[in-house]
């Protein structure tokens, strides 16, 4: 699956936690938004779970979309960025 994780965390060492865990799968697009290309459904809910051990859900907010094949085709990029990569995108 296609996934874009971004968040929005106030204290900078449960960010840069964040960050760390999202560069392991993930590919940095922004300051705080990542697009995970090649995920599995388990290794998602493994990502999310150890985001969710890092933020305080009181004050800091993960956000987790999905994208289809049909919906990374139409993502749109204005200013610098490229869209992303759809040539790995397997659909089970």
């Amino acid at each position: 699956m296609f996934f874009v994780v971004c968040f929005d965390v106030s204290d900078d060492k449960k960010r840069y936690r964040v960050v760390k865990k999202l560069k392991g799968h993930c590919i940095r697009v922004q300051k705080s938004v990542f697009e995970c290309p090649e995920l599995t459904e388990k290794q998602f809910l493994k990502l999310k779970a150890e985001l969710e051990k890092v933020i305080d859900e009181a004050t800091d907010t993960v956000r987790y979309y999905r994208l289809c094949k049909g919906c990374i085709s139409e993502v749109e990029v204005s200013g610098q960025g490229e869209p992303p990569d759809d040539s790995n995108f397997l659909a089970i």
